[in-house]
């Protein structure tokens, strides 16, 4: 599987990407039965964390493998941070929480960081940041195309101190883990704002009253350990500190909230890319079928050939949109991670699916991970945006240019 730091990083960054190589390998990947293990033991219904990850998470911690998605931590730029979180990819199940840059966390931790006032800070960016604790973004909604997200219909509404939350939320990642402590949740406070003033982020306490787990959503019959919830909130109460940011100012924090998740997704999604196309060919060089090695056949080398193709191609739109964020900020590079989020999913999937294909039964059962890693990237197609919205947004901004005609 090949990653490596672009050529431009500091020889630190350098130094983590090739100790986060080391603790793949080593650590993560030898652990992943013992995971599985677990899981299958416990049930789906169960979402306690396997042991063996704790024990990853101590051993990360010491290697100085730490929340380095965040650069006030980890003094890291994206660029940076891109390999590392490429790695986290091969184990998409383990490592990026064995190293504390998981999602829906990191995205909120960001948020704290940014947004949070000292006592936010304390109560929730802390223990995250610790990884005592895990959280949860309640955005998406069952009864509106909430690719739009100013259609969230959620109420968020004043009384007196106090804000009162009713409304329902679905694919709350994270929220069946026994560990969450805290949503994010957004929601409307004034309907009669202009459009993007509507809707205000609010922090919820997991265990306050009015808050109801109706049920775990599995992807394509899988659930994640985490879990993956619909939400019910009747009557929530909670006091006028716990706004994060403004009133007013939830689509414009959900935007900058984005940004950089979408980027490392889309990353983690070429470290899985990278696995399958490893993993198809090691079968397509050990597999005989009439007589020959399948890495003979022209139709397998052509698989092959496309695979690396499109996980580069990939890679470097990533990169690019990694750099842009660094030297010019989230909203210059908004372009670019539409691209990437459009692109690294795609080539994902296409890959992981030739490794399928490949491997014959085996790759649409449990005896590889190909299955599992298919459905969750496949879903990456419509979390953090649908391809179509991404899509419609660069067609947009590339209408809105002036067009350069050659003389």
């Amino acid at each position: 599987m090949l990653t490596t730091a672009p050529a431009d990083t500091s020889r630190r960054a350098q130094e983590l990407a090739e100790r986060m190589t080391v603790f793949m390998r080593m650590y993560v990947l030898p652990a992943e039965p013992a995971y599985e293990a677990y899981r299958a033991e416990a049930g789906p219904a169960d979402h306690n964390l396997p042991p063996v990850v704790e024990e990853l998470k101590a051993r990360a911690r010491k290697l100085g493998l730490w929340n380095l998605f965040l650069p006030a931590e980890s003094g890291l730029t994206q660029l940076e941070y891109a390999p590392i979180a490429e790695l986290s990819g091969w184990s998409n199940d383990l490592a990026p929480e064995a190293i504390n840059c998981q999602a829906p966390d990191t995205g909120n931790m960001e948020l704290l960081h940014q947004l949070g006032t000292p006592e936010q800070r304390r109560d929730w960016l802390e223990p995250l940041l610790a990884g005592r604790i895990r959280s949860a973004f309640a955005m998406t909604e069952p009864d509106v195309a909430s690719s739009d997200a100013t259609n969230i219909a959620t109420r968020i509404e004043r009384d007196g101190d106090d804000y009162v939350i009713t409304g329902r939320k679905w694919w709350v990642s994270g929220a069946a883990d026994p560990r969450c402590a805290v949503l994010i949740v957004m929601g409307k406070t004034d309907p009669d704002a202009p459009v993007h003033r509507q809707q205000t982020m609010v922090i919820v306490p997991m265990g306050t009253p009015g808050v109801t787990v109706v049920r775990d959503l599995s992807i394509f019959g899988r659930h994640d350990q985490h879990g993956h919830v619909e939400l019910r909130l009747d009557g929530v109460r909670v006091p006028r500190t716990a706004v994060l940011g403004e009133e007013g100012g939830g689509f414009a924090a959900a935007q900058a909230r984005l940004g950089p998740g979408r980027i490392h997704h889309c990353l983690r999604a070429l470290g899985a890319a990278e696995r399958a196309l490893a993993m198809l060919v090691d079968r397509a060089q050990h597999r005989v079928a009439f007589g020959t090695p399948l890495a003979e056949q022209g139709i397998i080398q052509e698989q092959i050939a496309e695979s690396r193709l499109e996980i580069e191609q990939a890679r470097l739109l990533c990169h690019q949109a990694c750099h842009v964020i660094d030297t010019a900020g989230n909203k210059a590079a908004r372009h670019l991670v539409a691209m990437a989020k459009v692109a690294a999913p795609r080539a994902a999937t296409a890959v992981i699916d030739r490794a399928i294909q490949v491997h014959g039964g085996a790759g649409i059962s449990d005896t590889t991970p190909l299955a599992a890693m298919y459905g969750w990237h496949r879903a990456m197609r419509l979390f953090d945006g649908p391809d179509e919205v991404h899509l419609q947004s660069l067609a947009k901004a590339e209408l809105a240019r002036t067009p350069e005609l050659p003389v």
